[in-house]
């Protein structure tokens, strides 16, 4: 029931690490410490402070008052270390905009972005637009709309020649699980398997080489019941192998309490090169994608969402290959372009892909000893239809000579159909469509 900071650190002698927690009684009055008994475990759980309800100068000043067999240097390093992570992601704004859930939007001059400070891409300057793929219509339908996130509902802009950037603050760094590998999937995320407690439902093809995809994806807000755990819609566009040498784009929508610290579904990009060990970052976390909107804010939230049994919305997104420069650009909303990830930051991708999949991923920790009750999609099965239930529409992939193309011989893959499901469909209207989700734990997901 107390709120505070806990502490830990490992004994070299015992090789067991120690824990210390400091409890805050009153957030109104100057913090209390509370010796508290030691904690003594071989689990080598989070090496860096969980921060509660309390600032990181709180946590300096407060760390000299603990139990004295704890050293506060070891809370200064840490937090040197995320402030000079910091510094290096939050470029200086030359405007800043604050969003209604609290965000702060930066506008950072766009040859100033995070992308530029990758070793490849230094001193270059962010391309003009590509050529669409043929058979391209940017109709997103009737539900299509302009002001599509919670930032831009205070009427303000970014200016000309910069780039909207989600600043990252210091409490984003402090929920995080571990402070090294902030803005990152956890290593090990397999995307042929359920492994790391990662489940999904989707749809994918693979057999041929593909040069994009386009979907039109359904907006909910799915309930998230752990703070490590995520809710995402997305689409994957993947090369090489399950091994070492997995590459991916992604792109799509998630509800994630650890990277945001709310539960609201937030547009959101990811890459990496090496099957999520070293390489890559959700949004602009590192360097790699460079954006080229000023409207747009990657992670920030969208607005309106889908209503059960209510008014649907969902936004359009598509990932291709500029035949020309080879880049991977991305399009989000009716023909917005937000920018793409350079060529040569990749080894496979370099070329084309050679496998697309679209569809829903929840993390399960069984934190409480038994299946999540984390939703995907809009938390209800696939068989409850349109309005009820979560879906994409409008499948397509586009092929080496640039063209939007149908899906076929599609494959379709439930690792826990008792908790999420899904149902491919095909019509004039929404061409290859499928509904997926589900609400976790349930009679038959214990």
């Amino acid at each position: 029931g107390h709120e505070g900071i806990l502490f830990s650190f490992l004994d070299k002698k015992t090789h067991e690490r120690v824990f210390f927690f400091t409890s805050i009684h009153n957030k109104t009055t100057p913090m209390q410490t509370r010796k508290s008994s030691c904690l003594r475990t071989n689990n080598p759980i989070l090496s860096h402070p969980i921060l509660s309800n309390s600032t990181s100068s709180q946590l300096i000043s407060h760390t000299n008052n603990v139990n004295q067999t704890f050293r506060p240097d070891f809370a200064l390093r840490n937090l040197n270390r995320i402030r000079a992570h910091l510094k290096k992601i939050n470029k200086p704004p030359v405007k800043t905009i604050k969003s209604p859930d609290g965000d702060l939007i930066d506008c950072i001059i766009s040859h100033q972005q995070p992308a530029f400070d990758h070793p490849k891409l230094k001193g270059q300057k962010p391309l003009d637009p590509p050529e669409r793929p043929k058979g391209y219509n940017n109709n997103n339908g009737e539900n299509a709309t302009y002001n599509f996130q919670l930032w831009t509902d205070s009427g303000e802009t970014c200016p000309q020649g910069t780039v909207p950037i989600r600043r990252t603050t210091e409490q984003d760094f402090l929920r995080a699980s571990s402070v090294r590998r902030f803005g990152r999937k956890p290593r090990g995320v397999r995307r042929d398997s359920s492994g790391s407690g990662h489940e999904h439902a989707v749809v994918f093809v693979n057999g041929e080489q593909y040069y994009g995809a386009k979907a039109n994806i359904n907006v909910w807000t799915p309930r998230v019941t752990d703070q490590y755990e995520f809710s995402l819609s997305q689409i994957w566009v993947i090369a090489g192998s399950f091994g070492n040498d997995l590459n991916t784009i992604e792109a799509g929508w998630q509800v994630s309490p650890e990277l945001y610290g709310d539960n609201y579904p937030r547009f959101f990009t990811y890459w990496t090169t090496d099957a999520y060990q070293a390489t890559g970052c959700y949004n602009l976390l590192c360097s790699g994608f460079i954006q080229t909107n000023n409207r747009i804010a990657i992670g920030a939230a969208i607005s309106p969402r889908s209503i059960y049994n209510g008014r649907q919305f969902d936004i359009g997104l598509m990932v291709w290959k500029d035949p020309k420069h080879g880049h991977w650009w991305l399009e989000f909303g009716s023909g917005l372009l937000v920018g793409y990830w350079p060529a040569n930051i990749f080894s496979h991708l370099r070329n084309h892909a050679s496998m697309v999949q679209f569809g829903g991923e929840i993390v399960n920790s069984r934190s409480r000893g038994y299946h999540t009750g984390t939703q995907m999609g809009s938390g209800h099965f696939s068989g409850e239809g349109f309005r009820k239930a979560a879906y994409f529409r409008n499948l397509q992939v586009v092929d080496w000579d640039n063209n939007l193309l149908p899906l076929s011989n599609i494959h379709q893959l439930s690792d826990h159909s008792n908790c999420y499901d899904i149902k491919e469909g095909r019509n004039n209207v929404w061409g290859t469509y499928f509904y997926y989700g589900g609400p976790g734990r349930n009679v038959r997901c214990p």
